[in-house]
Protein backbone atom coordinates (compact mmCIF):
# COMPACT_ATOMS: atom_id res chain seq x y z
CA UNK A 1 0.00 0.00 0.00
CA UNK A 2 0.99 3.54 -0.58
CA UNK A 3 2.88 5.38 2.59
CA UNK A 4 4.38 8.39 3.67
CA UNK A 5 8.01 8.80 1.52
CA UNK A 6 9.46 11.79 0.27
CA UNK A 7 6.58 12.70 -1.40
CA UNK A 8 5.11 16.23 -1.03
CA UNK A 9 6.23 17.43 -4.83
CA UNK A 10 2.84 15.51 -5.87
CA UNK A 11 0.51 17.71 -3.93
CA UNK A 12 2.39 20.98 -5.09
CA UNK A 13 5.37 21.89 -7.37
CA UNK A 14 5.73 21.41 -11.46
CA UNK A 15 5.56 17.73 -10.79
CA UNK A 16 6.76 15.15 -13.17
CA UNK A 17 6.25 14.99 -17.07
CA UNK A 18 3.30 12.24 -17.18
CA UNK A 19 1.97 14.25 -14.08
CA UNK A 20 1.67 17.51 -15.96
CA UNK A 21 0.13 15.78 -18.72
CA UNK A 22 -2.60 14.01 -16.88
CA UNK A 23 -3.68 17.50 -15.82
CA UNK A 24 -3.58 18.81 -18.98
CA UNK A 25 -5.38 15.62 -20.09
CA UNK A 26 -8.32 15.94 -17.26
CA UNK A 27 -8.32 19.75 -17.51
CA UNK A 28 -9.23 19.33 -21.21
CA UNK A 29 -11.97 16.93 -20.64
CA UNK A 30 -13.36 18.28 -17.56
CA UNK A 31 -13.84 21.63 -19.42
CA UNK A 32 -15.39 19.74 -22.12
CA UNK A 33 -18.27 18.21 -19.12
CA UNK A 34 -18.65 21.64 -18.27
CA UNK A 35 -20.14 23.05 -21.42
CA UNK A 36 -22.51 20.17 -21.74
CA UNK A 37 -23.03 19.00 -18.68
CA UNK A 38 -24.18 22.40 -17.80
CA UNK A 39 -26.74 22.46 -20.63
CA UNK A 40 -27.93 18.49 -20.77
CA UNK A 41 -31.24 18.49 -19.40
CA UNK A 42 -32.14 21.43 -21.31
CA UNK A 43 -30.65 20.06 -25.06
CA UNK A 44 -33.03 16.91 -24.00
CA UNK A 45 -36.37 18.71 -23.11
CA UNK A 46 -36.30 21.50 -25.06
CA UNK A 47 -33.92 20.80 -28.29
CA UNK A 48 -35.08 16.61 -28.56
CA UNK A 49 -38.37 16.76 -26.91
CA UNK A 50 -38.61 14.57 -24.39
CA UNK A 51 -40.49 14.79 -21.43
CA UNK A 52 -38.24 15.60 -17.96
CA UNK A 53 -39.52 12.14 -16.57
CA UNK A 54 -38.17 10.06 -19.26
CA UNK A 55 -34.56 11.88 -19.22
CA UNK A 56 -34.81 11.24 -15.24
CA UNK A 57 -35.54 7.38 -16.13
CA UNK A 58 -32.62 6.89 -19.25
CA UNK A 59 -30.03 8.71 -16.82
CA UNK A 60 -30.61 5.99 -14.02
CA UNK A 61 -30.96 3.30 -16.58
CA UNK A 62 -27.72 4.61 -18.04
CA UNK A 63 -26.30 4.88 -14.44
CA UNK A 64 -27.31 1.50 -13.59
CA UNK A 65 -25.70 -0.27 -16.16
CA UNK A 66 -23.10 1.61 -15.68
CA UNK A 67 -22.08 0.28 -12.27
CA UNK A 68 -21.53 -3.33 -14.61
CA UNK A 69 -18.08 -2.16 -16.35
CA UNK A 70 -16.41 -0.97 -12.86
CA UNK A 71 -14.29 -3.81 -11.47
CA UNK A 72 -14.01 -5.59 -15.06
CA UNK A 73 -12.47 -2.32 -16.39
CA UNK A 74 -10.56 -2.55 -13.31
CA UNK A 75 -9.08 -5.73 -13.91
CA UNK A 76 -7.98 -5.02 -17.17
CA UNK A 77 -6.07 -1.66 -16.67
CA UNK A 78 -4.47 -4.49 -13.63
CA UNK A 79 -3.61 -6.80 -16.37
CA UNK A 80 -2.55 -4.52 -19.46
CA UNK A 81 -2.01 -1.59 -18.01
CA UNK A 82 -4.14 1.53 -17.30
CA UNK A 83 -2.88 3.71 -20.23
CA UNK A 84 -4.13 1.67 -22.84
CA UNK A 85 -7.78 1.15 -20.56
CA UNK A 86 -8.19 4.77 -20.53
CA UNK A 87 -7.38 5.86 -23.85
CA UNK A 88 -10.05 3.56 -25.18
CA UNK A 89 -12.36 4.74 -22.97
CA UNK A 90 -11.73 8.36 -23.76
CA UNK A 91 -11.79 7.28 -27.33
CA UNK A 92 -15.28 5.78 -26.66
CA UNK A 93 -16.36 8.43 -25.05
CA UNK A 94 -15.37 10.90 -27.88
CA UNK A 95 -17.88 8.85 -30.15
CA UNK A 96 -20.48 8.36 -27.82
CA UNK A 97 -20.84 11.69 -26.82
CA UNK A 98 -20.67 13.34 -30.44
CA UNK A 99 -23.61 10.40 -30.70
CA UNK A 100 -26.27 12.57 -28.62
CA UNK A 101 -26.95 14.74 -31.46
CA UNK A 102 -28.08 12.45 -33.78
CA UNK A 103 -31.02 11.10 -31.56
CA UNK A 104 -34.32 11.61 -32.10
CA UNK A 105 -36.04 9.35 -29.76
CA UNK A 106 -36.15 8.05 -26.02
CA UNK A 107 -34.56 4.51 -26.77
CA UNK A 108 -32.00 6.51 -28.69
CA UNK A 109 -31.26 8.14 -25.70
CA UNK A 110 -31.58 5.50 -23.52
CA UNK A 111 -28.83 3.48 -25.27
CA UNK A 112 -26.63 6.30 -26.04
CA UNK A 113 -26.94 7.55 -22.38
CA UNK A 114 -26.03 3.78 -21.20
CA UNK A 115 -23.09 3.27 -23.61
CA UNK A 116 -21.93 6.76 -22.80
CA UNK A 117 -21.75 5.66 -19.06
CA UNK A 118 -20.18 2.28 -19.41
CA UNK A 119 -17.29 4.03 -21.40
CA UNK A 120 -17.05 6.66 -18.19
CA UNK A 121 -16.98 4.14 -15.71
CA UNK A 122 -14.61 2.08 -17.24
CA UNK A 123 -12.51 5.06 -17.60
CA UNK A 124 -13.00 6.22 -14.37
CA UNK A 125 -11.68 2.53 -13.09
CA UNK A 126 -8.50 2.97 -15.29
CA UNK A 127 -8.16 6.59 -14.61
CA UNK A 128 -7.94 5.80 -10.81
CA UNK A 129 -4.88 2.95 -11.42
CA UNK A 130 -3.19 5.31 -13.68
CA UNK A 131 -3.24 7.98 -11.46
CA UNK A 132 -1.91 5.66 -8.91
CA UNK A 133 0.81 4.77 -11.41
CA UNK A 134 1.55 8.93 -12.02
CA UNK A 135 1.30 9.97 -8.86
CA UNK A 136 4.39 7.70 -7.56
CA UNK A 137 5.01 7.93 -4.14
CA UNK A 138 1.81 9.68 -3.24
CA UNK A 139 -1.09 9.40 -5.20
CA UNK A 140 -3.67 10.46 -2.41
CA UNK A 141 -1.78 14.08 -2.94
CA UNK A 142 -1.83 14.19 -6.60
CA UNK A 143 -5.07 13.30 -6.82
CA UNK A 144 -6.08 16.01 -4.53
CA UNK A 145 -4.08 18.28 -6.86
CA UNK A 146 -5.98 17.13 -9.79
CA UNK A 147 -9.09 17.62 -8.63
CA UNK A 148 -8.22 21.29 -8.50
CA UNK A 149 -8.04 21.26 -12.17
CA UNK A 150 -11.08 19.30 -12.34
CA UNK A 151 -13.29 21.81 -10.80
CA UNK A 152 -11.78 24.54 -12.64
CA UNK A 153 -12.22 23.12 -16.13
CA UNK A 154 -15.88 22.28 -15.22
CA UNK A 155 -16.55 26.16 -14.18
CA UNK A 156 -14.00 27.25 -17.24
CA UNK A 157 -16.84 24.68 -19.65
CA UNK A 158 -19.99 26.05 -17.22
CA UNK A 159 -19.18 29.97 -18.51
CA UNK A 160 -18.83 28.58 -21.99
CA UNK A 161 -22.36 26.64 -21.69
CA UNK A 162 -23.96 29.88 -20.91
CA UNK A 163 -23.08 31.20 -23.77
CA UNK A 164 -25.36 28.15 -25.87
CA UNK A 165 -27.78 28.76 -23.31
CA UNK A 166 -28.82 32.02 -24.20
CA UNK A 167 -28.54 31.61 -28.32
CA UNK A 168 -30.78 28.73 -27.02
CA UNK A 169 -30.88 27.29 -30.26
CA UNK A 170 -30.16 23.40 -31.65
CA UNK A 171 -27.31 24.21 -33.18
CA UNK A 172 -25.47 26.39 -30.39
CA UNK A 173 -26.75 23.16 -28.09
CA UNK A 174 -25.17 20.65 -30.63
CA UNK A 175 -21.77 23.00 -30.56
CA UNK A 176 -21.29 22.02 -26.79
CA UNK A 177 -22.25 18.20 -27.63
CA UNK A 178 -19.18 18.08 -30.50
CA UNK A 179 -16.87 20.01 -28.23
CA UNK A 180 -17.33 18.40 -25.16
CA UNK A 181 -16.55 15.22 -27.26
CA UNK A 182 -13.53 16.63 -29.09
CA UNK A 183 -12.22 17.59 -25.11
CA UNK A 184 -12.11 13.27 -25.06
CA UNK A 185 -10.20 13.33 -28.44
CA UNK A 186 -8.19 16.15 -26.84
CA UNK A 187 -7.46 14.42 -23.64
CA UNK A 188 -6.75 11.02 -25.38
CA UNK A 189 -4.63 12.41 -27.50
CA UNK A 190 -2.54 14.13 -24.45
CA UNK A 191 -2.39 11.23 -22.51
CA UNK A 192 -1.06 9.52 -25.36
CA UNK A 193 2.01 11.72 -26.35
CA UNK A 194 3.13 12.71 -22.68
CA UNK A 195 1.82 9.18 -19.92
CA UNK A 196 4.39 6.47 -20.68
CA UNK A 197 2.99 2.51 -21.08
CA UNK A 198 3.23 1.69 -17.41
CA UNK A 199 3.89 -2.25 -17.69
CA UNK A 200 1.82 -4.08 -15.00
CA UNK A 201 2.91 -4.92 -11.97
CA UNK A 202 3.60 -8.50 -11.19
CA UNK A 203 0.56 -10.19 -9.79
CA UNK A 204 1.29 -12.30 -6.35
CA UNK A 205 -0.04 -16.00 -6.99
CA UNK A 206 -3.11 -15.57 -4.65
CA UNK A 207 -4.22 -12.69 -6.98
CA UNK A 208 -8.03 -13.07 -7.74
CA UNK A 209 -9.99 -10.78 -9.82
CA UNK A 210 -12.67 -10.50 -6.95
CA UNK A 211 -10.35 -9.75 -4.32
CA UNK A 212 -11.69 -6.66 -3.66
CA UNK A 213 -15.56 -8.22 -2.71
CA UNK A 214 -13.26 -10.35 -0.25
CA UNK A 215 -11.51 -7.16 1.74
CA UNK A 216 -13.63 -6.45 4.34
CA UNK A 217 -11.89 -3.07 5.59
CA UNK A 218 -12.34 -1.93 1.78
CA UNK A 219 -15.61 -2.85 1.59
CA UNK A 220 -16.51 -1.04 4.81
CA UNK A 221 -14.60 1.81 4.13
CA UNK A 222 -16.37 2.04 0.04
CA UNK A 223 -19.56 1.61 1.82
CA UNK A 224 -18.92 4.43 4.14
CA UNK A 225 -17.71 6.97 1.24
CA UNK A 226 -20.88 6.09 -1.47
CA UNK A 227 -22.50 7.31 1.70
CA UNK A 228 -20.69 10.29 2.80
CA UNK A 229 -21.02 10.95 -1.18
CA UNK A 230 -24.42 12.55 -0.32
CA UNK A 231 -23.36 15.48 0.22
CA UNK A 232 -22.13 16.35 -3.29
CA UNK A 233 -25.98 16.71 -4.20
CA UNK A 234 -26.87 18.17 -0.69
CA UNK A 235 -25.45 21.48 -2.61
CA UNK A 236 -26.54 20.72 -6.20
CA UNK A 237 -29.77 19.14 -5.87
CA UNK A 238 -31.22 20.18 -2.12
CA UNK A 239 -29.92 23.30 -1.64
CA UNK A 240 -31.54 25.07 -4.48
CA UNK A 241 -35.20 23.36 -3.97
CA UNK A 242 -34.81 24.89 -0.84
CA UNK A 243 -33.76 27.84 -1.24
CA UNK A 244 -36.56 27.81 -4.24
CA UNK A 245 -39.67 26.70 -1.92
CA UNK A 246 -38.64 27.82 1.46
CA UNK A 247 -36.67 31.47 1.24
CA UNK A 248 -37.25 34.00 -0.50
CA UNK A 249 -34.19 34.46 -1.56
CA UNK A 250 -33.35 35.53 -5.06
CA UNK A 251 -32.58 33.49 -7.96
CA UNK A 252 -28.58 34.37 -7.93
CA UNK A 253 -28.34 33.17 -4.91
CA UNK A 254 -28.55 29.40 -6.09
CA UNK A 255 -25.31 30.73 -8.69
CA UNK A 256 -23.76 32.31 -5.88
CA UNK A 257 -23.73 29.14 -3.93
CA UNK A 258 -22.45 27.69 -6.96
CA UNK A 259 -19.37 29.76 -7.15
CA UNK A 260 -18.78 29.33 -3.36
CA UNK A 261 -18.46 25.84 -3.29
CA UNK A 262 -16.18 25.63 -6.99
CA UNK A 263 -13.71 28.27 -5.90
CA UNK A 264 -13.37 26.90 -1.99
CA UNK A 265 -12.46 23.45 -3.67
CA UNK A 266 -10.48 25.03 -6.49
CA UNK A 267 -8.29 27.20 -3.56
CA UNK A 268 -8.04 24.74 -0.76
CA UNK A 269 -7.86 21.14 -2.44
CA UNK A 270 -4.14 20.81 -3.36
CA UNK A 271 -3.27 22.74 -0.52
CA UNK A 272 -5.83 20.71 2.30
CA UNK A 273 -5.17 17.39 0.09
CA UNK A 274 -1.94 17.25 0.66
CA UNK A 275 -1.63 16.97 3.89
CA UNK A 276 -3.27 14.20 3.79
CA UNK A 277 -0.88 11.22 2.67
CA UNK A 278 -1.49 7.81 4.79
CA UNK A 279 -4.90 6.27 5.35
CA UNK A 280 -5.08 7.10 9.18
CA UNK A 281 -4.77 10.51 8.56
CA UNK A 282 -7.49 10.01 5.65
CA UNK A 283 -9.99 8.68 8.64
CA UNK A 284 -9.14 11.68 10.72
CA UNK A 285 -9.66 13.72 7.51
CA UNK A 286 -13.19 12.07 7.24
CA UNK A 287 -13.97 12.48 10.93
CA UNK A 288 -13.30 16.07 10.73
CA UNK A 289 -15.46 16.48 7.36
CA UNK A 290 -18.17 15.36 9.09
CA UNK A 291 -18.09 17.79 12.21
CA UNK A 292 -17.90 20.54 9.39
CA UNK A 293 -21.11 18.58 7.58
CA UNK A 294 -23.32 18.84 10.78
CA UNK A 295 -22.13 22.90 11.08
CA UNK A 296 -23.35 23.40 7.73
CA UNK A 297 -26.51 21.39 7.30
CA UNK A 298 -28.18 23.09 9.96
CA UNK A 299 -27.31 26.40 8.71
CA UNK A 300 -28.15 25.62 5.58
CA UNK A 301 -31.80 25.33 7.08
CA UNK A 302 -31.72 27.87 9.03
CA UNK A 303 -32.08 30.03 5.52
CA UNK A 304 -35.31 29.64 5.53
CA UNK A 305 -36.33 31.07 9.29
CA UNK A 306 -34.33 34.71 8.84
CA UNK A 307 -34.85 37.67 6.55
CA UNK A 308 -34.69 37.91 2.77
CA UNK A 309 -31.96 39.89 2.84
CA UNK A 310 -29.81 37.66 5.22
CA UNK A 311 -30.97 34.05 3.73
CA UNK A 312 -28.25 34.65 0.82
CA UNK A 313 -25.67 35.53 3.02
CA UNK A 314 -26.15 32.60 5.82
CA UNK A 315 -26.45 30.38 2.98
CA UNK A 316 -23.23 31.58 1.00
CA UNK A 317 -21.87 31.59 4.92
CA UNK A 318 -22.97 27.54 4.85
CA UNK A 319 -21.74 26.11 1.53
CA UNK A 320 -18.33 27.71 2.69
CA UNK A 321 -18.48 25.60 5.64
CA UNK A 322 -19.80 22.55 3.24
CA UNK A 323 -17.31 23.43 0.61
CA UNK A 324 -14.59 23.42 3.14
CA UNK A 325 -15.84 20.16 4.64
CA UNK A 326 -15.88 18.70 1.01
CA UNK A 327 -12.55 19.03 0.78
CA UNK A 328 -11.57 17.29 3.35
CA UNK A 329 -13.88 14.43 2.71
CA UNK A 330 -12.28 14.18 -0.71
CA UNK A 331 -8.70 14.20 0.44
CA UNK A 332 -9.59 11.49 3.16
CA UNK A 333 -11.40 9.71 0.73
CA UNK A 334 -8.00 9.78 -2.01
CA UNK A 335 -5.97 8.66 1.14
CA UNK A 336 -8.24 5.72 2.26
CA UNK A 337 -8.76 4.59 -1.54
CA UNK A 338 -5.18 4.78 -2.61
CA UNK A 339 -3.47 3.60 0.36
CA UNK A 340 -5.39 0.62 1.43
CA UNK A 341 -5.55 -1.08 -2.38
CA UNK A 342 -2.60 -3.15 -3.36
CA UNK A 343 -0.37 -2.06 -5.58
CA UNK A 344 -1.08 -4.91 -8.19
CA UNK A 345 -5.07 -4.30 -8.01
CA UNK A 346 -4.92 -0.70 -8.07
CA UNK A 347 -7.51 -1.11 -11.09
CA UNK A 348 -9.75 -3.20 -9.60
CA UNK A 349 -10.17 -1.31 -6.03
CA UNK A 350 -10.68 1.91 -7.85
CA UNK A 351 -13.29 0.11 -10.21
CA UNK A 352 -14.99 -1.20 -7.03
CA UNK A 353 -14.59 2.50 -5.08
CA UNK A 354 -16.27 3.90 -7.88
CA UNK A 355 -19.38 1.53 -8.08
CA UNK A 356 -19.72 2.24 -4.51
CA UNK A 357 -19.51 6.16 -5.17
CA UNK A 358 -21.66 6.26 -8.18
CA UNK A 359 -24.56 3.89 -6.58
CA UNK A 360 -24.68 6.71 -3.88
CA UNK A 361 -25.12 9.18 -6.21
CA UNK A 362 -27.87 7.64 -8.17
CA UNK A 363 -29.88 7.04 -4.87
CA UNK A 364 -28.77 10.73 -3.51
CA UNK A 365 -32.03 12.54 -4.78
CA UNK A 366 -34.80 10.04 -3.51
CA UNK A 367 -33.16 10.02 -0.36
CA UNK A 368 -32.53 14.13 -0.03
CA UNK A 369 -35.67 14.52 -1.93
CA UNK A 370 -37.94 12.07 -0.39
CA UNK A 371 -36.86 11.78 3.24
CA UNK A 372 -34.24 15.02 3.96
CA UNK A 373 -36.45 17.69 2.47
CA UNK A 374 -39.81 16.24 3.29
CA UNK A 375 -38.77 16.44 6.68
CA UNK A 376 -37.81 19.93 6.29
CA UNK A 377 -35.81 20.99 9.42
CA UNK A 378 -35.51 18.16 11.23
CA UNK A 379 -34.40 16.42 8.24
CA UNK A 380 -31.55 18.95 7.41
CA UNK A 381 -30.40 18.25 11.24
CA UNK A 382 -30.83 14.11 10.43
CA UNK A 383 -28.65 14.88 7.49
CA UNK A 384 -26.05 16.64 9.58
CA UNK A 385 -26.25 13.71 12.26
CA UNK A 386 -26.04 10.98 9.74
CA UNK A 387 -22.75 13.15 7.79
CA UNK A 388 -21.25 13.61 11.33
CA UNK A 389 -21.74 9.48 12.51
CA UNK A 390 -20.04 8.02 8.81
CA UNK A 391 -17.16 10.48 9.82
CA UNK A 392 -16.60 9.53 12.97
CA UNK A 393 -16.63 6.40 11.83
CA UNK A 394 -13.36 7.07 9.30
CA UNK A 395 -10.30 6.48 11.50
CA UNK A 396 -11.99 3.13 13.05
CA UNK A 397 -12.22 2.18 9.47
CA UNK A 398 -8.61 3.32 8.44
CA UNK A 399 -7.35 1.77 11.30
CA UNK A 400 -8.88 -1.55 10.54
CA UNK A 401 -7.78 -1.16 7.01
CA UNK A 402 -4.02 -1.04 8.11
CA UNK A 403 -4.54 -3.46 10.58
CA UNK A 404 -5.09 -6.07 7.71
CA UNK A 405 -2.97 -4.85 4.82
CA UNK A 406 -0.49 -7.90 4.35
CA UNK A 407 3.20 -6.98 4.57
CA UNK A 408 3.76 -6.62 1.03
CA UNK A 409 6.30 -4.24 -0.01
CA UNK A 410 5.11 -0.77 -0.94
CA UNK A 411 2.97 -0.39 -4.25
CA UNK A 412 4.09 3.70 -4.09
CA UNK A 413 7.98 1.84 -4.77
CA UNK A 414 6.51 -0.44 -7.20
CA UNK A 415 4.32 2.31 -8.58
CA UNK A 416 7.73 3.98 -10.28
CA UNK A 417 9.26 0.47 -12.15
Amino acid sequence: MFRRGSVRQAGGGAGTGPQRALIIATFVSRVGNGLFNTAAILYFTLVVHLPAAQVGAGLTIAGLCGLAAGVPAGNLADRYGPRAVCLTAQSLQAVTTAAFVLIDSWSAFALVATLDRLAATAGSAAGGALIARVGSENPAAFRARLRTFVNLGFVVGSLGAALAIQIDTRAAYSALILANAASFAGAAMVAFLGIPRYRPLERPEEHRQWAVLTDRPYVSFVALYGAMGLQYQSISLLLPLWLSAHTGAPRWTVAAVYAVNSAVCVLLQSRLGSTVETPLEGGRALRLAGILFLVSCPLMALTADVPTWVAPVLAVLAVGVHSVGEVWESSGGYALGFGLAPGHAQGQYQGFLGIGFDAGQALAPVILTGVVLALGHTGWLLLGVFFAALGAAGPAVAAWGERTRPGEPSAAVTARK
